[in-house]
């Protein structure tokens, strides 16, 4: 386990409302450029995105479609209220999920409305995850969801924005339970701007599970957290061919780095593939395809960090943050951006 990188993040830097509604349109954000191999940075916005990528460049973006996983339900046995968050989507009709009031069991069936329900088929002292498995499926599991849920709400938010406002605007996928965030503050417009200069974009998914499980007990390290992902046969063509041409693979947050990494790792090159994947990146990884990363700013000792410093020298990544801090970019999903070429 590598050591976290630790900084002081004032309580004002929290992004506490959707750019939106602070008024600025979500790709005005702010984006710090952080020249990997210098250290040096940038400071801009992000709709500028267009004057530091090059024709030939090809952007990689997670198309996973949140979904509000914090439902609330009844035990059938004695009408005990019981509120759940979904946290990973194991097939069509079973998620493991994560209680956060009311006592269940193995067997015990709850109610979320008239016409959906859920088994508990496994527990586990040695996790806080059960297992439901709903009475339906498919797209019809996916509508009582989206019509009986919220999404997940972290403490720094202080009001219950939306679900409009956790989506990604090419999100087409359902599946992740907190934003694949770093695709926020990309803009139709933004993304016309960027094929018209001759940078092409291309699609993987991964699924986002549930990354604080309110228990410090139950704290997982991303060796632990199992994510199901999917790399389509164009997107692995068309990074080859970019990759032979000379041209740049921006990974478009994280999700995008570890899906991309892992099938190289396992498959011993880019290919089209889908599993689930638990790979731990840090300085000490090799990274095989992805040149570029867009993401957003992570906080003090998130792994996330680790994964950033794959790409840029722990030492220069830390002065770059410091800088930020200077900068009063702000922090979280509905925050500012960092892109590290």
């Amino acid at each position: 386990m590598q050591s976290a990188m630790k900084f002081e993040l004032p309580d004002e830097l929290n992004a506490k409302q959707p750019p939106e509604r602070r008024g600025l349109r979500r790709d005005y954000v702010k984006m710090m450029v952080l020249n990997k191999t210098t250290g040096q940075t940038n400071h801009t916005q992000f709709y500028q995105l267009d004057r530091f990528l090059k024709k030939g460049d090809l952007l990689v973006l997670n198309a996973s479609r949140t979904v509000p996983a914090v439902l609330k339900s009844k035990k059938e046995l004695d009408g005990t209220e019981v509120e759940i968050r979904l946290a990973h989507r194991k097939n069509e009709s079973i998620w493991e999920a994560l209680p956060v009031s009311g006592n269940v069991k193995k067997d015990d069936v709850i109610r979320f409305s008239p016409t959906l329900t859920a088994t508990i088929i496994e527990q586990s002292d040695d996790t806080p995850f059960v297992s439901l498995a709903f009475n339906l499926c498919c797209s019809s599991l996916f509508d009582q969801i989206y019509d009986l849920g919220e999404p997940v709400r972290y403490e720094y938010i202080q009001e219950p924005w939306n679900l409009d406002y956790y989506q990604t605007v090419f999100a087409t996928i359902p599946g992740s339970v907190e934003m694949p965030s770093a695709g926020r503050a990309f803009s139709w417009e933004l993304l016309f701007r960027l094929q018209k200069k001759g940078v092409k974009i291309a699609y993987i998914t991964l699924h986002t599970g549930l990354s604080y499980l309110l228990d410090d007990k139950w704290h997982k390290g991303p060796d632990k957290n199992f994510e199901n992902y999917e790399v389509p046969k164009e997107t692995a063509e068309l990074i080859l061919e970019t990759k032979n041409a000379g041209g740049r693979i921006i990974a478009v947050g994280t999700t995008v780095v570890r899906t991309l990494e892992t099938v190289a790792i396992e498959k011993g090159m880019l290919q089209a593939a889908s599993g689930w994947t638990n790979l731990y990146i840090t300085e000490n990884t090799k990274l095989q395809v992805c040149d570029g990363l867009i993401t957003g700013m992570h906080e003090p000792e998130a792994s996330h960090l680790q994964l950033l410093s794959a790409f840029v020298d722990r030492e220069k990544l830390y002065s770059a943050y410091t800088d930020a801090i200077h900068q009063r970019y702000l922090w979280h999903e509905f925050g500012d951006m960092n892109l590290i070429l």
